[in-house]
């Protein structure tokens, strides 16, 4: 891990505004080509690692899902030397088993969201098509899994696919009805663009998934509701924070993963085609280009 750097990065969603234990350093400012990311990033020590937060929505949940600048948060992540990414996220279950209360490390994602989002650093010219088969750093999850086994806080599964929605609002009987007959597993309004991105900028990512209601297909559910979802997840958020006092030593090694090599051979766009300003952040990311293969 590089001194004076944050290796480490926690997204906090809903319910996950601050991290218990978490000795605060500083509150960093950083500017980005994409706008000011959700908020300031808060660097500090947990478990004695030094290691970023950053709170998806804003410390005071101010910003809904479609207006979380996603690019900004990743980029100011990668900017400070951010290397990996545990993003927690509040999710809907859409099968039995996996109860409110518990925990997912998802492992697939399906985006449904509506076109509104930016979902990618290229937006022209250079042409990148990152390789997205598996949207989750299986280093990253193992680890997280593992953690979740040592600290024995709540249920904890091991893999589902996350479907993330546009949202504000959530589903409707026939869209949970629709979402469980494609076998998806858990339902959110996050995790897309946020790991396409993530992939992008050549982090490891992985969700960490609190169950926090059935979505309305459920016989028990009426309804999906705020202020029960609100309820669940402050319980979700205990066992949390109990995880992540146990991962994040672990995570100090290097990773033997691709992810920091993923946009290697991205880039479709000969070179001649490509403006190289410097600051321009997928130029400078993606380090072989079309003309290198010929």
């Amino acid at each position: 891990m590089t001194h004076g750097k944050p290796d480490i990065a926690i997204i906090g969603g809903s319910g996950l505004y601050r991290l218990d234990e978490f000795s605060v350093e500083e509150h960093r400012v950083v500017s980005t080509p994409y706008g000011d990311p959700s908020e300031k990033i808060i660097i500090g020590k947990l478990s004695d690692i030094r290691v970023a937060f950053l709170p998806r929505h804003g410390a005071a949940h101010q910003l809904s899902p479609t207006a979380i600048p996603q690019r900004a948060n990743i980029y100011a992540l990668k900017e400070i030397g951010v290397r990996r990414v545990v993003a927690i996220s509040a999710v809907g279950s859409l099968r039995s088993d996996y109860e409110p209360g518990h925990l997912v490390v998802p492992d697939q994602l399906v985006d449904r969201t509506s076109g509104l989002r930016r979902s990618s650093f290229f937006d022209n010219t250079p042409v990148a098509h990152a390789a997205f088969a598996d949207p989750y750093c299986p280093d990253l999850r193992s680890a997280i899994l593992s953690a979740g086994r040592r600290t024995g806080e709540t249920v904890m599964h091991d893999g589902g696919t996350y479907c993330c929605i546009e949202g504000p609002q959530f589903s409707t009987r026939a869209e949970s009805e629709l979402y469980r007959s494609w076998g998806l597993d858990v339902i959110g309004m996050t995790a897309s663009p946020e790991a396409k991105l993530a992939r992008e900028a050549e982090l490891c990512y992985a969700g960490l998934s609190l169950v926090t209601d059935y979505d309305c297909w459920h016989d028990t559910h009426d309804s999906v509701e705020a202020h029960t979802v609100a309820s669940v997840m402050a319980r979700n958020v205990i066992a949390t924070q109990r995880l992540l006092l146990t991962l994040v030593p672990g995570l100090t090694a290097d990773t033997e993963c691709s992810c920091s090599s993923a946009m290697e051979y991205a880039v479709l766009t000969d070179t001649d085609a490509v403006s190289t300003e410097p600051g321009t952040y997928p130029w400078q990311l993606a380090r072989k280009y079309r003309s290198d293969l010929a």
